[in-house]
């Protein structure tokens, strides 16, 4: 890696961590919180692209490996990942890897600014949602013994906000798209 993309990975590590300050939402039906954290797993993948956008959730995850309080609600080390919301942390990298490859594949400089938002959209979506969501509810339902149709029709509590969290991720695509494209230098 270059030290423009060592650079550019820890910064989004920082941006995802500093997220972990918004106070987590406790549901109560189901023991995962709503936090802002997803957004920078998203923004990570948009601006990023895949690999690059992987390992800076992959940082941010050694982080909390190491004892960092980095999670939404000052949480942090290794019990973390025996908890039922260790699905969706494995699922951040996945999460980060597809927006960011869905990204490089259908955005370029050539499309006007609408189609690049949706596209960037449509990628956050996918790699946000469902890719995170698909890790996160097989997980919860196996550990929670929730069960899989409860750990589902629970997780849905967090479509609203993910759907607005994705088209933040998909402005700030665009965004940085105009003024500093860093998606066509793929590391």
């Amino acid at each position: 890696m270059s030290t423009r993309d060592l650079v550019l990975t820890a910064l989004f590590a920082a941006i995802i961590v500093a997220l972990g300050l918004l106070p987590p939402i406790s549901l109560g039906f189901i023991p995962v919180p709503i936090t802002a954290q997803s957004l920078g797993v998203m923004m990570a993948g948009v601006v990023l692209g895949a690999r690059r956008g992987a390992i800076s959730v992959l940082i941010v995850l050694l982080l909390v490996a190491i004892g960092l309080p980095v999670l939404s609600g000052g949480r942090g080390g290794l019990a973390i990942f025996a908890s039922p919301t260790a699905g969706f942390l494995v699922g951040w990298i996945f999460g980060a890897f597809v927006t960011g490859y869905l990204s490089e594949r259908l955005v370029n400089h050539g499309q006007s600014g609408l189609v690049q938002t949706v596209s960037f959209f449509l990628a956050a979506m996918a790699g946000g949602i469902v890719v995170l969501y698909a890790f996160g509810i097989a997980y919860l339902a196996t550990v929670a013994g929730l069960g899989f149709t409860k750990a589902f029709v629970g997780s849905m509590a967090f479509i609203p906000g993910d759907v607005i969290k994705a088209f933040v991720a998909a402005l700030l695509g665009r965004a940085v798209m105009v003024g500093y494209p860093l998606l066509p230098a793929r590391a």
